[in-house]
């Protein structure tokens, strides 16, 4: 979508959604919004809509900077310990043993 089409109050209903989308286990929509409108709330000549854009960016940026923190943390953690908890993936072998020639 090109936003330069779009009126400023359908941007600021669009970057409203996706924002709230957000809280709805989807924090890949924070980081959509954060970078579609972040020209739009930032480098663009003020607009009446502007500061609400702008306060819905900076929102998704930080909501995005929060899940990736705890996707790289969960990751992490997660591969230092699989062993210990126990994960079955750890004690399954895939290699699937050849007949004799």
């Amino acid at each position: 979508m090109d936003l330069r089409r779009v009126k400023d109050e359908d941007k600021l209903q669009l970057c409203r959604k996706y924002y709230l989308g957000g809280f709805a286990m989807l924090p890949f929509l924070w980081f959509v919004n954060s970078v579609w409108f972040f020209k739009e709330a930032f480098f663009k000549p003020p607009y009446e809509q502007q500061k609400q854009i702008k306060t819905y960016v900076i929102r998704s940026i930080i909501g995005s900077l929060i899940w990736i923190s705890v996707i790289v943390t969960w990751v992490t953690i997660f591969q230092l310990k699989r062993a210990e908890w126990g994960a079955t993936a750890d004690y399954m072998s895939f290699i699937i043993p050849r007949g004799e020639p």
